[in-house]
């Protein structure tokens, strides 16, 4: 069934409250597990310092340049920092929250182009996927990311399908400008691969140029650089070592090179995408081909292709990256989603099958948790015990509706799969997050804070731990260690680092210093005569006071 862009037939929408239901769903775990290492605790600590320093154009990590990303997400956690202070649902919001603003998105997408059971299955495949869901959840820059990108994406095929003329098709390109600017703003100029990449790829498959002179550029392109431009103008002026990092280390070099010793395989993602589609992988390649030749809803364009190549190039241009990292293919699912969402919107047994194999997942991942768990540590904590039941619960409570109202187009039984699906995966991403080795700093820090004053001195010896600083809401002074920090410590040297010999001086000479050590230095030290005592461990880390 299609239907020609902008229509808007009659039951079209949900309603608001559909939608804040599966939001309370979305957001129910929000707070409930700890700031993980790396990743999480670096984002939410980025723009605690932007805060605290009231510096929102030079990004610091540990008060040193980090100039890796932009500053769209840390602008965005700031402010929500300075109304509700610091912790782990303020440091999460913003990209759980543009992870959720997906499936609204994609289901009005579809919707709008090709109907509503089409949108409501659309949205049931992109929930109840195990890889967006738990990526979704993490604070990273890739939900975010892909949240402008795939807006950017959509509002491209609907301002190309809109008929010439139509004062829709200008309203979309504009959009499309807009998003694609904030995608820039978000991760950086690999949009404009992405996207460009697709539109040539598009172009030279059905032989028509005519997408390229409906890209309105005499308004687009300035409206986009009066988005995306003025805070790299402002950071390089005030950094001029800002442009040479960004844009050739961390774009160029990260692509074309080992540089950031990233390397896996050529296949490393196609398991990450076989995961990610598992619950509806049996209708992808009916859903891929029939999105190659759908004629789609107006002779202007075809959507279905467009999104099709882009799905495509996305998966190859970051598998022939030098740097591979799991979350970087993130953007390839929700308009793959929307695909499967239009090819399987008259199948009566699409849920059933999605919620199925979403439990059959979810029923291998609480047994092989438990079997690692008790291998590993000799035990299984009762919190992972509770959290994957509840996750078995989730995920059956959806298999119970869409067998009991499996009508195509039914938007309680498709709201109710999304649901259930994004509540179990997030009940397993928290029952793993609790299972030792330790993945956070939270336990650490909370041990360690009866010895930590405003005026006590903070060293990290040999690591530098990211959720440290969000929990302790201090920096610390790194000592023997750059890793991620070595752009900041070149670039202003002396700054927040001590060699191993200034650091033995101070601490003898302080009587307030608390020190965090990885577990082998800390020996070394000791065994050397340096005065402390234990107050806190875990697996990573050993905090010392010298008190």
């Amino acid at each position: 069934m299609a239907i020609e862009a902008g229509a808007r037939p009659r039951a079209h929408g949900l309603g608001w409250l559909p939608w804040i239901a599966l939001a309370a769903v979305w957001f129910a775990t929000l707070q409930v597990r700890p700031m993980l290492d790396p990743d999480e605790g670096r984002y939410a600590e980025i723009p605690r310092e932007m805060v605290v320093s009231g510096d929102w154009l030079t990004p610091r990590l540990d008060g040193l340049k980090y100039f890796e990303k932009p500053p769209l997400q840390y602008w965005a956690t700031a402010s929500v920092y300075s109304v509700f202070g610091v912790s782990e649902w303020t440091s999460r919001l913003w990209t759980v929250a543009l992870a959720f603003a997906c499936l609204p998105m994609v289901f009005g997408w579809t919707r709008r182009l090709y109907g509503r059971s089409a949108g409501l299955a659309a949205v049931a495949a992109l929930a109840v996927s195990p890889y967006f869901a738990i990526v979704g959840h993490l604070n990273l820059l890739d939900p975010g990311f892909t949240f402008w990108l795939t807006g950017a994406v959509f509002a491209f095929t609907l301002a190309q399908s809109a008929p010439v003329g139509d004062p829709r098709q200008r309203r979309w390109m504009l959009a499309t400008w807009i998003a694609a600017a904030l995608a820039i703003l978000s991760k950086g100029i690999v949009v404009g691969v992405l996207a460009g990449a697709t539109l040539v790829v598009y172009t030279l498959v059905e032989r028509d140029a005519r997408p390229w002179k409906r890209l309105h550029l005499a308004t687009g392109l300035p409206l986009f650089l009066l988005v995306a431009a003025p805070w790299f103008v402002a950071v390089s002026v005030r950094n001029p070592d800002f442009a040479k990092f960004f844009f050739v280390h961390e774009h160029f070099a990260r692509f074309l090179t080992t540089v950031h010793q990233r390397v896996e395989p050529w296949w490393f993602f196609l398991p990450l995408v076989l995961l990610g589609v598992l619950p509806w992988v049996a209708s992808l390649a009916g859903a891929c081909r029939r999105a190659w030749f759908d004629a789609g809803p107006a002779p202007e364009f075809k959507p279905l292709k467009f999104l099709a190549i882009f799905c495509a190039v996305t998966l190859l241009f970051f598998s022939a990256s030098g740097s591979k990292l799991a979350p970087y293919i993130l953007p390839l699912f929700p308009p793959l989603a929307a695909i499967v969402g239009v090819h399987v919107a008259e199948q009566q047994s699409f849920l059933r099958r999605a919620a199925g194999m979403c439990a059959a997942i979810i029923a291998i991942f609480v047994v092989a948790l438990s079997i690692y768990s008790a291998r590993r540590n000799s035990f299984v904590p009762s919190e992972t015990i509770l959290w994957s039941i509840a996750a078995v619960v989730a995920v059956l409570v959806g298999v119970v509706v869409t067998w009991r109202r499996p009508r195509p187009g039914a938007a309680g039984a498709a709201l109710v799969t999304a649901a259930a699906g994004a509540l179990a995966w997030q009940c397993c991403l928290s029952a793993y997050a609790i299972v030792p080795p330790t993945r956070s700093s939270k336990e650490l820090v909370a041990s360690a804070n009866p010895y930590v004053h405003p005026q006590t001195a903070l060293f990290s010896v040999g690591q530098y731990r990211p959720t440290l600083s969000p929990y302790l809401q201090r920096t610390l002074i790194v000592v023997g260690f750059e890793g991620e920090l070595q752009f900041g410590l070149q670039a202003e040297p002396g700054k927040q680092t001590a060699t191993p010999a200034d650091f033995v001086a101070r601490w003898n000479a302080s009587t307030d210093a608390v020190a965090f050590f990885a577990p082998k230095l800390w020996d070394s030290y000791r065994h050397g005569g340096l005065p402390g005592r234990v107050i806190a461990a875990d697996n990573y880390t050993i905090a010392v006071s010298r008190l």
